[in-house]
């Protein structure tokens, strides 16, 4: 069965819902996922403050995919210095101010604690996702994953990057799931999001 995914206005309408209900967090989160390709357990549990602009890479943010263990650093600029995920890094970029020590970027908002529970499990993720979707009176069949990697993919598709963009991006390892792997260079890397930004701006007006 195909899982659903949301569009660009779609993760937008959860995102302004998300802030406004007190979970800005999670509205980072599902940028982060939609952005990046990221699957939700990556996003909560293995996302550091120390993957994002460290020292010795100030303009890179490491992703990892949770379920193959494939790893890369992403370029945050394109050739020109010009940022490819603004929005995006303005929110890191605050929240990692909050991260002095390190540790989890992506924490609950109203006590700092992890938002995987014991054995990390994401349920109150999804159960604060779904309150969020209602209130924002977006489709019933959306879940938190919709927001990330299903959605982010498919949208991506529909802006025009080949499959092996897609699959550098997303970090797929097989032919079935997307085919052979890219080398691991930023040209790849950054001529991909410019497409994902180009295309979007043409639609709504705005590269955020």
């Amino acid at each position: 069965m195909r899982k659903p995914h949301a569009n660009y206005a779609q993760l937008m309408a959860f995102r302004a819902k998300a802030v406004e209900m007190g979970y800005p967090s999670l509205a980072t989160a599902a940028l982060v996922g939609f952005e990046l390709l990221q699957r939700k357990a990556h996003i909560f549990i293995r996302f550091m403050a120390e993957h994002y602009r460290p020292a010795d890479r100030p303009d890179h943010i490491f992703v990892i995919n949770y379920k193959t263990g494939t790893r890369s650093w992403e370029p945050l600029f394109d050739a020109k210095g010009e940022p490819l995920y603004p929005l995006l890094m303005s929110e890191l970029d605050a929240m990692k101010i909050k991260r002095p020590t390190g540790g989890l970027m992506l924490r609950r908002d109203k006590n700092g604690r992890p938002w995987a529970s014991k054995g990390e499990m994401l349920t109150q993720v999804e159960r604060k996702a779904r309150e969020i979707i209602d209130a924002a009176k977006l489709p019933k069949e959306l879940t938190f994953t919709s927001f990330g990697r299903h959605g982010g993919a498919t949208v991506s598709k529909d802006f025009g990057l080949t499959v092996l963009q897609l699959q550098e991006k997303g970090q797929w390892s097989s032919p079935n799931a997307m085919p052979h792997y890219l080398h691991g260079n930023d040209d790849a890397k950054q001529d991909a999001q410019l497409k994902r930004i180009e295309r979007r701006t043409k639609q709504t007006g705005t590269s955020k």
